[in-house]
């Protein structure tokens, strides 16, 4: 039997388990996880100690298992929301003065803007005089690093970055935004690396330092030079939203082997990308002695 047969066979079968997640979620509980093992190998042991200090005690000293947290809070932090993503404009670029806002038109109430915002706030965890929750600071920017990397938090305000565009995964019903939230990543794990997630961590990892590994100077610079290098990070998204997620993608297309074979490299990428990057991250906040300090804020 050939792949795409075996894919179509799996996938009938698979359809009818799998219950449908909630539209808007973010890289899906598993992605965010991915991201955080990702970036915790990359972490110095100062900077190990620190955010281990910061963490809530519901979490056991698992440092991963917080990286959810943020859309776990979204009906309780209404306010939240917006943080999550960007839209624009029906266009195929991203630009801050134009689209890092609320619905309100409130500056800097985007995804970008909240990982410098929760950055800057971590920068002065050792001012006395600091009046924020660094545990839920730590906990944001974690989970917004992750979110920037998801080329459909980065979409068209039309569509909500996929949300209202209709389509099925092979035989279920579901929205396209969805698809690289979750559906991707579910069959990925279900197809490839046994429904195993700390198996397809290793199978990303084993990428890094292999086929990506001549890429992995240019992911942690950036050309705009900015603290945190989230803008950077939007228009790549923003990219690959518009010449592969939305790629011959309309509205009540059946999405099946063509589009899942040639999008997982694209959201595996950017899942180990979110990783090194929040390591690099993490890295300049609490452990200056690395060299590389973040820009002031």
């Amino acid at each position: 039997m050939g792949l795409a047969s075996s894919l179509h066979l799996f996938f009938f079968l698979f359809s009818i388990s799998i219950s449908r997640a909630p539209f808007g979620n973010s890289w899906g509980k598993e992605g965010h996880i991915m991201v955080c093992k990702i970036a915790e190998s990359y972490l110095t042991e100062k900077t190990r100690k620190a955010v281990a200090e910061l963490l809530p005690e519901t979490a056991g000293g698992d440092f991963p298992s917080v990286c959810p947290w943020a859309d776990e809070v979204r009906f309780r932090y209404h306010w939240s929301s917006p943080l999550h993503y960007i839209n624009t404009p029906g266009v195929c670029n991203y630009k801050y003065s134009r689209d890092c806002h609320n619905s309100k038109g409130v500056m800097g109430m985007c995804v970008v803007g909240a990982i410098n915002n929760y950055t800057g706030q971590l920068l002065d965890c050792g001012d006395l005089s600091n009046q924020y929750n660094l545990t839920e600071s730590l906990m944001f920017l974690v989970h917004f690093v992750g979110d920037v990397h998801q080329p459909l938090h980065v979409g068209f305000e039309a569509d909500e970055g996929g949300n209202t565009i209709i389509v099925r995964w092979y035989r279920r019903k579901t929205n396209l935004h969805h698809v690289w939230d979750v559906s991707m990543i579910e069959t990925a794990m279900k197809y490839f690396y046994n429904d195993n997630l700390d198996t397809m961590v290793k199978g990303i990892q084993l990428n890094i330092t292999g086929g990506w590994s001549d890429e992995i100077n240019s992911w942690e610079n950036c050309q705009n030079k900015r603290a945190t290098c989230a803008n950077d990070y939007a228009v790549e998204s923003m990219h690959l939203a518009c010449n592969y997620a939305y790629k011959d993608v309309e509205q009540g297309s059946t999405l099946e082997d063509e589009y899942f074979l040639t999008r997982l490299p694209i959201l595996k990428k950017r899942i180990a990308q979110a990783g090194v990057r929040l390591a690099l991250i993490l890295n300049r906040i609490f452990d200056s002695s690395n060299g590389q300090e973040i820009q002031s804020l």
